[in-house]
């Protein structure tokens, strides 16, 4: 009667554990729950690993400003609006182009070309001409005349020209990267150091590194201008100010 007692009891704690969803704990269970507990490790040759992460972020001066302008001509006929815009932008090209703006920096960047209606009288529209615009593209590298070189190129083209925005660019960024980087993984390897120390191991060899590499976006500079504040312009220095270029690495090195 007590060995049927003890097993009703048993088969009883059992169906109870399962009913609510519990673990009944074994020798066997608990040896798996105890090692359960233990750090994971990375075996690397049968070696346990430690994977961390660095970060880095270098900051540098925009060395690039790209000017986005437009001349818009009209006319009675499309081909007198389209020679007008032409004769303005070849000013404003020249003009950059005698100012230092290498060839390969200047891009004709879009065309387009839309009928212009008189509204007037409250009567049916009626067509008055055309009205071209011929849009220009370009990089200036020396930020120290970029104030001077806009003007000149609004001057030359007149009244038909229109500044629609400026924005700095940072596109030599291959020594701020690899600065990043070195920087990065110092960053993971001291904290790699620290765990090691605190498990009372030591760093062995680098198995793997990854990386992430953020560079800067160009900034926009909304900036309208035309020819009448041309000379202001020329007057203003442009700061570039600074953007960053970011690193972060994922190293996983073995322990000893």
């Amino acid at each position: 009667m007590a060995v049927l007692a003890v097993i009703a009891l048993s088969v009883t704690y059992l169906i109870g554990a399962a009913r609510a969803g519990g673990t009944v704990v074994t020798a066997s269970t608990r040896a798996a729950a105890t090692s359960s507990t233990q750090p994971v490790a990375y075996p690397i040759n049968g070696a346990p690993g430690i994977n961390v992460g660095g970060k880095a972020k270098v900051a540098g001066t925009p060395d690039t400003l790209r000017l986005d302008l437009s001349v818009v001509a009209s006319a009675t006929s499309v081909s007198e609006a389209l020679a007008s815009a032409n004769r303005s932008a070849s000013a404003v090209q020249k003009s950059l182009l005698d100012n230092d703006v290498a060839k390969k920096d200047l891009q004709t960047s879009g065309l387009n070309i839309q009928p212009e209606y008189d509204y007037s009288n409250n009567s049916s529209p009626r067509l008055k001409g055309y009205q071209v615009t011929e849009s220009i593209s370009a990089r200036l590298r020396d930020m120290s005349r970029a104030g001077d070189v806009i003007g000149k190129a609004v001057s030359a083209g007149g009244n038909t020209v229109r500044v629609n925005g400026i924005s700095l660019d940072l596109e030599d960024t291959g020594a701020l990267v690899s600065s990043a980087r070195d920087k990065a993984f110092a960053d993971a390897k001291a904290k790699a150091e620290q765990y090691a120390r605190a498990a009372g191991r030591s760093l062995g060899d680098v198995i793997s590194i990854s990386e992430d590499v953020t560079t800067p976006s160009p900034i926009p500079m909304p900036y309208g201008l035309n020819a009448a504040s041309a000379k202001d312009m020329a007057s203003v220095p442009i700061e570039p100010g600074s953007q960053d270029v970011s690193v972060s690495v994922t190293v996983l090195f073995e322990l000893r």
